[in-house]
């Protein structure tokens, strides 16, 4: 019995430990002129060894609004 509950304990640490991989969550500044076009450029990249799903939180926290010398933006980060 112990042996069995040894295994899947094993079984269960090998499982997690495989589920933390790079991440790379890329972030763009985002601007809308007066006339109402949109420009994007290029913000940032960043790399989380976690599960998805904490990767996906930690570039969600990235984004945010904020101004700059050039006006207001609002920065977008996905994972890709």
């Amino acid at each position: 019995m112990k042996a069995v509950i040894l295994a899947l304990v094993a079984l269960s640490g090998i499982t997690l430990a495989s589920c933390k991989k790079d991440y790379v969550c890329e972030c763009t500044k985002v601007r809308t002129d007066s006339d109402g076009n949109r420009n994007s450029s290029a913000d940032g990249n960043y790399t989380f060894k976690e599960s998805r799903i904490r990767a996906e939180k930690k570039c969600d926290d990235q984004e945010g609004t904020g101004s700059d010398v050039v006006g207001d933006y609002s920065r977008q980060c996905d994972i890709r």
